[in-house]
């Protein structure tokens, strides 16, 4: 096993291991403290806030990136804010203390644009040194286009230039 290999096994195991272990602790913690009923309660009020404001704000994401498409602008800073928000939506969903906290913490802007930030500077670097790659094919561009012929090459009864069947 490569070193590199050696440090994404101990970062999953860190995330499925000790993350819920850490959670089911707090978990039963809090609920010491203040009661099953109330910790229960606190669980279910968190998702259900945290899944409203991330599908606000993500719905916000949404609006933004198809206005920067359509003005011929690559949306790869909305589209990173959109990732963030969808990790928030899935963290504030997942019953827990400390992914409610990052996840609530994902959702604040400034918050977002330091993450975001950072995700970009990692990605820029693994671009240079190789360990990733991508291709743009040539007819993908963005902005306006030229207009082609489109042909309709469905077939089946209802769909347009079909007869009915009787």
């Amino acid at each position: 096993m490569s070193l590199r290999e050696a440090h994404a096994v101990g970062k999953l195991l860190l995330l499925f291991v000790l993350l819920p272990a850490v959670e089911l602790g707090l978990l039963i913690e809090v609920g010491s403290r203040i009661g099953t009923g109330a910790t229960v309660a606190l669980i279910v009020v968190t998702g259900i806030v945290g899944a409203s404001l991330a599908r606000r704000q993500g719905l916000s994401v949404l609006g933004v990136m198809q206005r920067e498409t359509a003005a011929g602008r690559l949306p790869a800073g909305t589209l990173v804010d959109g990732v963030i928000i969808l990790l928030a939506g899935a963290l504030l969903v997942t019953p827990g203390i400390l992914t409610d906290a990052f996840g609530f913490l994902c959702l604040v802007p400034g918050f977002r644009k330091l993450a975001k930030q950072r995700l970009l500077d990692r990605f820029e670097r693994a671009a240079k040194e190789g360990r990733i790659e991508f291709t743009v094919h040539p007819d993908a561009g963005w902005g306006p286009r030229e207009e082609k012929e489109v042909r309709d090459v469905r077939t089946g009864p209802g769909l347009p230039g079909q007869k009915e069947e009787s």
